[in-house]
């Protein structure tokens, strides 16, 4: 949407038939739309860790930004103050707080390469890279990466191509080409590379 106000009314239109939890404007105004306790309909068809149905089991936090400039600091700062209250009412871990990107790979784009998720990370909000499953074997490099980004939880019925620019979204968004060493590394684990 064009802005915070656009997107509110959509979001608030129950012939859209769209929703969120919650609306953060650039200027760090939070919205709050749907009680946390209640379904909303911001993730549509996805999945992440094996679990589909992604509305019924989450808390959408839409943020204003069209996903070609950086988010501001107030937007930022706001949603890191909402993030530490969920995650500690409903025990949210931080490898479960994602965005749609992670959940519907090729379907959705959002936060996207703009969105400072290593932020995140640093405060604990969302997951931070890195886990060890073992030195690699000889299998396959795509599919190497396959089975960790599952791991991961990017769990989405998707192709090679389209998963590996869901991971990039969410952990490298300057990544651009095929696939390369430096996109093991998000995920914990050094390429058996040839």
């Amino acid at each position: 949407m064009d802005s915070a106000q656009a997107a509110l009314q959509r979001l608030c239109d129950p012939v859209a038939e769209v929703s969120a939890h919650y609306l953060i404007g650039a200027d760090g105004t939070c919205w709050q739309m749907v009680a946390e306790a209640q379904r909303a309909w911001h993730a549509g068809a996805g999945q992440w860790r094996g679990q589909t149905d992604i509305n019924s089991r989450s808390i959408g936090i839409e943020l204003d930004n069209r996903g070609d400039h950086p988010f501001a600091e107030p937007q930022m700062a706001m949603l890191e103050h909402l993030l530490s209250e969920i995650m500690m009412r409903w025990a949210i871990p931080p490898q479960n707080v994602i965005g749609h990107s992670d959940m519907a790979p090729g379907r959705k784009f959002d936060p996207g390469a703009h969105f400072d998720g290593a932020r995140l990370a640093i405060q604990s909000f969302a997951e931070r890279g890195g886990y060890d499953p073992g030195p690699p074997d000889a299998r396959d490099q795509m599919q190497l990466f396959r089975v960790l980004a599952q791991d991961r939880g990017f769990t989405a019925d998707v192709d090679d191509e389209t998963l590996l620019q869901a991971v990039r979204l969410r952990y490298r968004p300057w990544g651009r080409g095929a696939l390369a060493p430096e996109d093991f590394s998000p995920l914990g684990h050094c390429a058996l590379w040839t």
